[in-house]
């Protein structure tokens, strides 16, 4: 039973997957995650403090936890996570300061 729909970045599920058993699946998890994550726990965790400390209305959490994972460097690498909200330029380069300086 799904009790609630929260989306996590990647560096939160390898927190949750620490938790789960050895299997298979874990195995594979982990291994897709090695891949594909590229900031560090510490770092995901200060960026999406910040992000939030912006209290810019139009950036939803599923936002946030896309730019964790992908940590655009450009508008336009940032312009491909929010495809449904248009972003002004000000709000941009917030969120792009942002970035750089957790890097």
């Amino acid at each position: 039973m799904i009790l609630d729909r929260t989306p996590l970045n990647m560096n939160e599920v390898e927190e949750i997957l620490k938790d789960i058993p050895e299997s298979e699946k874990k195995a594979e998890a982990e291994e897709y995650l090695k891949k594909f994550i590229k900031a560090k726990p510490g770092q995901s965790k200060k960026l999406k403090e910040e992000l939030e400390a912006l209290d810019i209305l139009k950036i939803k959490r599923e936002h946030i936890v896309k730019i964790i994972d992908l940590l655009p460097e450009d508008a336009s690498d940032l312009n491909k996570i929010f495809v449904d909200i248009s972003l002004t330029e000000d709000e941009t380069n917030k969120i792009l300061d942002v970035i750089k300086n957790t890097k």
